[in-house]
């Protein structure tokens, strides 16, 4: 983690900026930009102002990087990007993606991918990633050239893998299922957020009706107008407080939501450790085949029921020669295979290795973080319900004062 680029530079998405412009189809189109900046922290540790470097892009090149991170560290665990469209929002809040307070949202997100992108020990060290956040001219020609489109694996492949695997490894297994879950009590919780957030909302606005019925008795009472006066004003500021609240809340949503999408990125995992034991398999019974084969040929038995064989039957046997021709064949072919299982073995173990590392550290960030972000949302829960209290108390002293 020493030589992390985090460690080495600093990087904040400062800005984001709606702009128009024409698309692929020459039409016209309104996008968001965000400006990119970042600062050399080596330069300011010797008593000097390090430059501030900056570029804008778009939210589609943050999508190019990802994917491009995913396809080339297929055994990472790769950061998530924000939403693009806001989902689990409760009814006051707008779900345009155009929304000043959701771009805002998206902004701080968007930092966040960026600082766990350069936290982590191998993605960080991508030249992919730092030109991204070094050179706006000609990145998406660079990535592209790549060819990482090419390396990636088909969804209908994936499918096809994950039914076909006949020796699965229960750690993948049991890691898939367990994403599924997560994803989906995390889903449950959100929505529930949404809801309780709905009806505070309406309960804190309603107590702006208090301030409105006190203010109007103190107009037709003189000994206790100024009491009821003063109560009512603090009804309304309590009633004004639930915006403020509930922008705070959303913060700690979007947390959530953070690992709604890392539970996406693991299965992608998972995946991809299938499709290579799916390979695996798939090498080791072709492997079996010929080498039957071979025995075949070279023992003139046949073990099982062949096209092959019935038309050698019906149109006379082959000669030594092509016999042996077909012989040599197969055992190059054999030799091949053996060389191709060996390989498909030495990376489907450092496959496993190297995911099972980074799993374990993903697994250890996300307690880390889920604990602080459920803390926090628990003080802030406190500090309202006390902000409660404290506009009662005050409340009641104002009648006192009667």
């Amino acid at each position: 983690m020493e030589d992390c680029l985090a460690k080495k530079m600093e990087i904040t998405v400062s800005e984001a900026e709606k702009r128009t412009g024409r698309n692929a189809m020459n039409i016209q189109e309104t996008y968001t930009a965000y400006l990119i900046e970042t600062r050399a922290v080596e330069s300011q540790s010797e008593g000097q102002c390090a430059p501030v470097d900056s570029l804008w892009r778009r939210y589609s090149e943050f999508e190019l990087l990802r994917n491009y991170l995913s396809v080339t560290y297929p055994h990472i665990v790769v950061p998530p990007l924000p939403e693009k469209r806001a989902d689990f929002v409760w009814h006051k809040l707008s779900a345009d993606n155009m929304d000043p307070d959701f771009v805002e949202r998206r902004r701080i997100g968007l930092e966040n991918f960026l600082l766990r992108v350069a936290s982590h020990p191998v993605l960080c060290q991508d030249k992919i990633f730092y030109a991204f956040l070094t050179q706006e001219g000609g990145w998406k020609e660079m990535v592209n050239d790549t060819g990482f489109q090419l390396k990636a694996d088909s969804r209908l492949k994936a499918l096809n893998a994950t039914f076909r695997v006949k020796n699965p490894d229960k750690r993948f297994t049991e890691l898939k299922h367990y994403s599924d879950e997560l994803q989906s009590v995390i889903s449950h919780l959100l929505r529930v957020r949404a809801r309780v957030a709905d009806r505070l909302y309406g309960v804190y606005k309603v107590h702006g009706n208090y301030g409105r019925v006190f203010s109007e008795w103190s107009a037709i009472e003189k000994e206790m107008g100024d009491g009821l006066q003063s109560a009512g004003h603090h009804m309304d500021v309590y009633a004004a407080s639930i915006d403020d609240i509930l922008e705070e809340e959303e913060h700690y949503a979007d947390q959530l939501k953070e690992y709604l999408f890392y539970a996406e990125a693991l299965r992608a995992v998972c995946r991809k450790h299938e499709l290579m034991q799916y390979d695996l398999e798939m090498a080791a019974q072709d492997l079996t085949s010929k080498k039957q084969q071979c025995e075949e040929l070279a023992t003139g038995t046949v073990r099982t029921f062949s096209l092959k064989g019935m038309t050698s039957k019906l149109f006379g046997q082959e000669t030594p020669e092509q016999r042996e021709a077909k012989i040599k064949v197969l055992e190059e072919q054999i030799q091949e295979g053996e060389e191709q299982l060996k390989s498909k073995n030495l990376e489907g173990r450092d496959f496993v290795k190297s995911a099972w590392a980074d799993i374990e550290r993903f697994k250890e960030q996300k307690n880390h973080d889920l604990k602080e972000a459920l803390i926090s949302y628990a003080v802030m829960q406190i500090s309202m319900c006390k902000k409660g209290i404290q506009v009662w108390t005050n409340a009641k002293e104002c009648f006192s004062k009667m």
